[in-house]
């Protein structure tokens, strides 16, 4: 078979590609390399899947987890495709079966790890076969600059070049910012690869922020509120993860715990309770999350703030990966960015590097911290303003986030903040919010008296504001680039030249007051048509999956499921008419569906 749409349809059940994958999937067929930048549950593996199974031979898809590429494997094969992984999860004569189909060229995809590609074995087997592809799954961990950086992935250029006749390279990611896209291309020595980045934008997930006075009560209530519903709770420490499930399981929450302090017995036993659906909650750290293809999961909350924005995109993003809606809640504190300034501070994934490199780095990661901070506390659309940061220019309310949801006022803070500015001009040189929050409410210390700030005119003329509210100005006045702030330990404001169009009364400075009451952070979860039907074709999946031993959105997703529960097919045409149903799934499944739809019709 050497048709893209009979591919898409036999094996993937799909009528036509989404946005930006035809352009992929043409790009590599004609040999060229390309860099695909997609948000989760856009349908990246696909844009490689379909070329390896038109080109000749095998493609070697390189993935950073052991769990990510059993799933994926799991799910080709149950869609009638030939694919297998090769890592250290195999036992040795796994290993020699493997590789023994490997050579006999049964194979159209193989997922490899990276630390394999240093083994002599492996790259002697490789250098026998047609190998005219080779995916990078997950491409950010390339780059030192990006969230995830694996040593391992510095290797793949050298294996794509101890090839005889170079591979295409197709390198796939969700999350990669300007420096690590270009550090990609570099790294892994692509050649003038077709860029193409279909937009970050998740429009089925609701995003949310609070600042409750418990996050336990908060955290309790919302899962409460969803109890059939399957979640991630990540929390920044284990210590914090022990805490919040055991405090979800004392007060009726079924859930379990996955972080790097516990036994590798444990966290596969907790990790496929939860994928397999015998516990509805996951509470991690963010050593969890990467390697799971679990399309289902219907909420993400973090219970302590991340300390980038990148890192919150792709785990946040773990959510409504099947298409339907899905929530994304952020539990803010202020403690929450001193615990992630202590962890940026106190980091020893640096170690590999020069002193002046893990300078760098840490001072990059304080900027993104930062810049996560402002996600926080920002009265604007947290959609818009997160796209604003993956460089997409998004404005206007995006009606479907917490801020813009929430009930506001726009107030005219023009005033306030030319008080401001005037006071950080005639303080000459730059200093940190704390020390011009404290000159405007006239405070008194030291320090003040010392530099003689309580003789300047603008001494005092914030005396009756809080100082979270002369901050909450601040933040405003950055996020508008009326201000500028500094990098580095100490951070300090400067002026921009929109400063200057403030102060002469040029521009008119105005911003979001969300009101008092709680940000509304429930949204309503994916509709479901017939939902006593759906119910019943949810237990029918579980007793096939559970029969079969794999995941059950492995046999048919949750989107699929629905999209079954509301045209209720009666036959076999009726069913493979429904998107996401290939060739082999219907053979496999479609009578024992049809049937519970008929029983369940003939019984209302």
């Amino acid at each position: 078979m050497n048709n893209k749409y009979e591919i898409l349809s036999k094996y993937f059940g799909h009528t036509s590609f989404r946005q930006g994958q035809e352009e992929l999937i043409d790009s590599l067929l004609d040999g060229k390399d390309v860099l695909g930048v997609m948000p989760t549950g856009a349908g990246k593996s696909m844009c490689y899947q379909i070329p390896a199974m038109i080109f000749p031979g095998v493609t070697f898809v390189i993935s950073p987890l052991i769990s990510l590429m059993h799933d994926q494997v799991v799910t080709l094969v149950q869609s009638g495709i030939p694919a297998a992984y090769i890592n250290s999860s195999l036992t040795y004569p796994q290993y020699l079966k493997v590789t023994d189909r490997l050579r006999r060229g049964e194979y159209k995809l193989v997922y490899v790890a990276p630390e394999r590609l240093e083994r002599e074995d492996f790259l002697n087997i490789a250098a026998s076969l047609c190998v005219p592809l080779i995916a990078i799954d997950e491409a950010h961990c390339v780059s030192q600059w990006g969230q995830d950086f694996r040593p391992g992935y510095l290797k793949i250029a050298d294996f794509i070049e101890s090839f005889q006749t170079r591979p295409t390279i197709g390198a796939f990611t969700a999350t990669a910012t300007d420096n690590v896209r270009s550090d990609i291309i570099k790294l892994l020595k692509m050649n003038n690869p077709i860029s193409i980045t279909t937009g970050f934008d998740r429009p089925n997930l609701f995003f949310s922020v609070a600042e409750p006075p418990s996050k336990e009560a908060k955290l309790l209530a919302f899962i409460k509120e969803r109890p059939l519903l399957t979640g991630i709770v990540y929390c920044s420490t284990r210590n914090n993860v022990e805490e919040v499930c055991d405090m979800l399981n004392e007060n009726g929450c079924h859930a379990v715990r996955y972080h790097a302090g516990l036994s590798e017995e444990e966290r596969r036993r907790n990790q496929e309770a939860f994928v397999y659906d015998r516990v509805q909650v996951m509470v991690a750290t963010n050593a969890f999350g990467m390697g799971i293809d679990k399309s289902n999961v219907s909420y993400v909350v973090h219970y302590n703030m991340p300390k980038d924005l990148e890192s919150y995109y792709q785990e946040a993003g773990r959510a409504g990966r099947d298409g339907g809606e899905a929530e994304c809640l952020l539990l803010y504190s202020p403690h929450d960015v001193r615990i992630a300034n202590f962890l940026i501070d106190n980091s020893d994934s640096r170690q590999e590097y020069s002193l002046k490199e893990q300078e760098e780095l840490r001072q990059r990661d304080k900027i993104r911290l930062k810049y996560m901070t402002y996600y926080c506390t920002t009265p604007d659309c947290l959609r818009g303003y997160m796209l604003r940061y993956f460089g997409e220019r998004r404005t206007g309310s995006c009606g479907k986030c917490s801020n813009c949801l929430s009930n506001y006022t726009e107030e005219d803070i023009t005033v306030d903040a030319q008080k401001i500015l005037s006071c950080i001009v005639r303080m000459r040189r730059g200093y940190g919010v704390k020390m011009v929050c404290d000159v405007l409410r006239g405070n008194t210390n030291e320090r003040i008296r010392q530099m003689e700030f309580d003789k300047l005119s603008t001494y005092g003329l914030m005396k009756g504001y809080s100082e979270s509210r002369v901050r909450s100005i601040i933040g405003a006045l950055i996020t508008n680039g009326i201000l500028a702030q500094t990098d580095g330990d100490y951070p300090t404001l400067t002026l921009t030249q929109k400063s200057a169009q403030v102060l002469k009364g040029e521009l008119t400075v105005k911003t979001r007051v969300i009101k008092r009451s709680e940000r509304k952070t429930k949204t309503k979860t994916a509709v479901t048509e017939n939902p006593d039907l759906y119910e019943k074709l949810r237990q029918l999946r579980k007793t096939i999956a559970d029969a079969e031993s794999v995941p059950a959105y492995v046999v048919f997703s949750d989107a699929v499921l629905r999209d079954i529960a509301a045209n209720k097919p009666k036959n076999k045409k009726e069913f493979s008419a429904i998107n996401g149903v290939g060739y082999k799934k219907l053979e496999k499944y479609s009578d024992r569906f049809i049937e519970e739809i008929i029983k369940y019709e003939s019984n209302t």
